[in-house]
């Protein structure tokens, strides 16, 4: 998939959502947490708040170009309830770690060599471990040992991997595609059980979503389906990874998980985007081509321009390009990360983990 560090804008939202009976939202008003939590984050363009900008690569370009952030301080960015903006790890000047840190990269996968100058999960888990060093310096083994229990470890990542083997491996058999999903999930699982001994004991994971109904693979599909090879390995990829999370919680004392279904809960809003206030859930606001699928911001590799079309109200769409959804369905999607019921997000939502103290 294209390097775009469309922001996913976790704006957690206490207003009026439209969120009909797929799944909920709790009370906004319960269980708020009692203790500074920090909350660092790890994953792909979803996440990514800035760091491509400062990549000396090709993926940095996309996102850095308007329409981009058009509707949220005209730049991208993201937010999170009760911190300040999440700093992007490198972005210069000085960072207050004590309330975490954005190691997310768009492009990056859970694979070192998926999308190589991108930050991969290894490289923004060495990251991570230099932001141990610096609190240690600061506050010392003891506070830091707390602070690292008390936070919240958030991770959108995976997707790429997935859009990077289905590109090399057209018509790959399915014991080639469920190895591939073997390989991911434990280098994934190493490096859980590795910011497990740092200290780390909330970790929170917005799952694959459906990759075949993204516009740019709906659009290679000729006949506007949804490309199903993409999509089944999200789900292989979705249920072993909540597995292995199980696993985890049952072996390593204290250790609790969160899960938000993106899978199924963004499924629903391209099936159905009426029922959540949208006009249009399969083509992008912003692109050329078929469903608008590529090219948003005729930003290309190499400096290159390209024509582009974007449309006039982007809250109408579920997809703002080829490959990221709105901000208006960002909001939706956020609160449900956030505060979502079981059925969406189990066996706990992120405020709870929030509100869960050693």
């Amino acid at each position: 998939m294209r390097s775009l560090s469309f922001q996913f804008c976790v704006l957690i939202i206490f207003g009026s959502l439209l969120i009909p009976a797929f799944c909920h939202g709790h009370d906004s008003h319960s269980q708020k947490p009692h203790k500074h939590v920090p909350l660092f984050v790890f994953g792909d363009s979803l996440f990514d708040p800035g760091n491509n900008l400062y990549l000396n690569t090709s993926h940095k370009e996309a996102s850095a170009y308007w329409p981009y952030g058009e509707t949220f301080f005209k730049r991208p960015t993201s937010e999170f309830m009760e911190l300040p903006l999440t700093t992007a790890y490198l972005q210069p000047g000085t960072h207050r770690f004590t309330h975490g840190s954005n190691f997310a990269s768009g492009g990056a996968g859970v694979l070192a060599d998926t999308h190589p100058g991108t930050i991969s999960l290894p490289l923004q888990l060495s990251y991570f471990k230099n932001v141990v060093k610096q609190l240690k310096q600061k506050l010392g083994e003891v506070k830091t040992k707390k602070l690292l229990m008390r936070a919240v470890y958030l991770f959108s990542i995976g997707g790429n991997d997935y859009f990077g083997y289905s590109m090399k491996n057209q018509n790959a058999s399915q014991s080639s595609q469920t190895q591939f999903v073997g390989m991911v999930i434990r280098n994934l699982t190493n490096a859980l059980e590795e910011i497990y001994q740092i200290g780390g004991r909330k970790i929170a994971f917005q799952n694959v979503g459906p990759l075949g109904c993204v516009p740019t693979n709906r659009a290679k599909t000729g006949n506007g389906a949804c490309a199903e090879e993409a999509s089944a390995m999200a789900k292989m990829h979705n249920a072993a990874l909540a597995n292995v999370l199980k696993n985890l919680q049952t072996r390593l004392p204290g250790f609790k998980y969160s899960i938000f279904d993106y899978y199924n809960t963004l499924s629903d809003k391209i099936n159905h985007p009426s029922k959540y206030g949208f006009k249009e859930g399969k083509s992008a606001c912003c692109g050329s081509g078929a469903y608008r699928a590529s090219n948003c911001g005729g930003q290309g590799f190499g400096g290159t321009t390209t024509k582009f079309e974007l449309c006039s109200i982007p809250g109408d769409y579920v997809w703002f390009d080829g490959g990221h959804t709105t901000e208006r369905a960002n909001r939706q999607l956020a609160e449900l990360l956030w505060n979502g019921t079981p059925n969406c997000t189990a066996p706990h939502n992120i405020k709870q983990l929030f509100g869960h103290m050693e």
